[in-house]
């Protein structure tokens, strides 16, 4: 039947010709960002409550909690099983199980997206492409504990993301070797202490969403590591011209300059 017939059949029995839709359906797996990312204090791990600047950090910390309480009373509210106590446990299971598949990505992409978000993803496998990572866990020095959390929206009201801040004060050894095989960062046997604050995220809306690392908060006191050595493929040397003979010199300099003619009176 041709457009033109459809057409008046349609028009016969008054139904709306059909509505041609561009819209594509998408889907948001993560949000992309960190919501009011917490601000670590200075000096973290190594004042006491004792002191005064550690009292007085642990004030601040009473008085930013009223927030992330009421964002754990919204996490209650789509998941009735979500306690901080659980919570803690798990995250550092998920900590754990992400840098464990960190080591074999190049091989198993699809374990490493299943413990961190897309953002982490690219954050994580970007300058470990060409380098083999090792990495162990060996104890906590203080429990895990939540230090923030928040929850928000994106595009629409209904779909929520909430965001939990886990601070690790861990010991942990890392090596890494570039792609041949030389040992360019850290040791295996070197036991180091690590004080982490580590996001994670969970698409609270969905019905299969999970916790997954999505950030790691890396405060602007903390000392900067040690920077990677960047290794290189030594260039061919470029061979040698061979010398030209003083006398093909000469007779080329003779040859070069131009006749001159020589007027006698």
């Amino acid at each position: 039947m041709s457009p033109e017939r459809m057409r008046s059949k349609m028009k016969e029995k008054g139904l709306q010709p059909p509505r041609p839709w561009n819209e594509r359906n998408f889907y948001i797996s993560n949000s992309g960002g960190v919501f009011e990312p917490y601000v670590p204090p200075e000096g973290d791990g190594k004042l006491s409550a004792v002191t005064v600047k550690g009292a007085k950090q642990k004030l601040e910390f009473v008085e930013k909690k009223g927030k992330s309480m009421m964002a754990v009373r919204k996490i209650k509210s789509y998941d009735d099983d979500f306690t901080l106590k659980d919570f803690v446990q798990d995250a550092t299971e998920i900590y754990k199980n992400a840098h464990e598949a960190l080591m074999n990505f190049r091989t198993d992409k699809e374990k490493l997206e299943e413990f961190v978000t897309e953002k982490a993803y690219v954050e994580m496998t970007e300058n470990a492409k060409y380098k083999t990572v090792s990495w162990k866990f060996h104890q906590s020095l203080s429990p895990p504990k939540v230090v923030h959390a928040r929850t928000n929206s994106v595009v629409s009201k209904d779909n929520l993301f909430a965001q939990v801040t886990v601070r690790f004060h861990t010991q942990q050894s890392l090596c890494i070797y570039d792609r041949f095989g030389r040992k360019i960062y850290g040791d295996e046997n070197l036991v180091k202490d690590v004080l982490e604050y580590v996001v994670f995220e969970k698409h609270i809306t969905e019905q299969y969403g999970s916790w997954r690392v999505h950030h790691k908060i890396i405060p602007d006191w903390m000392p900067a590591s040690e920077p990677i050595p960047r290794t290189f493929r030594k260039p061919e040397p470029l061979p040698d011209l061979p010398d030209q003979p003083e006398d093909e010199d000469k007779s080329s300099d003779s040859s070069s300059k131009p006749d001159v003619a020589i007027a006698t009176a």
